[in-house]
């Protein structure tokens, strides 16, 4: 079965930045997704479509396909006063946070200087080349519960 939209896709990965760290990865099959719901990054889907099982690619994806440029506006230097309720703030810690639009975003503390924190509100991957191995290990139809929530459900298709 050819990989398209409204396919589950069961993936093992390995994710390195350009100069070949390891970010992230999935083994024995744990990882799957609903192809054409944006459930993962653009560039990784629009590289699988096509593909079927078996299938083996190694694929770079640019910083716009992949978590987006960085965009130096989300760095801001906020008052200690805003972590009122945070006992410990560390460089590297995150939190969520709502942005004047409504998204969700995930904040980065920066750094820290006496009542003034350096935040980034860009993720922590924005800007980077990512570099995919990828093994495509299943790929089935997505179930009709899956279609109407966006996302798949595990084994069978269905909330467990």
């Amino acid at each position: 079965m050819e990989i398209s939209d409204n396919k589950v896709v069961t993936l093992n990965y390995t994710l390195k930045d350009d100069t070949g760290n390891i970010i992230d990865q999935s083994e024995d099959g744990q990882f799957a997704y609903l192809h054409g719901a944006r459930n993962i990054i653009p560039g990784l889907e629009s590289a699988l479509t096509g593909n079927k099982t078996g299938t083996e690619l190694n694929v770079s994806i640019a910083p716009a396909d992949g978590y987006g440029e960085r965009d130096e506006s989300l760095m801001q230097v906020v008052s200690k006063d805003m972590f009122e309720s945070v006992d410990q703030i560390a460089v590297g810690q995150q939190f969520q946070a709502q942005s004047p639009s409504g998204e969700m975003l995930t904040i980065t503390v920066m750094e820290i200087n006496d009542d003034q924190i350096t935040i980034d509100g860009n993720h922590p991957l924005a800007g980077v080349q990512l570099v995919f191995d990828v093994s495509v290990i299943d790929v089935r139809d997505a179930t009709e519960e899956e279609l109407a929530h966006g996302h798949v459900h595990g084994p069978g298709g269905h909330h467990h």
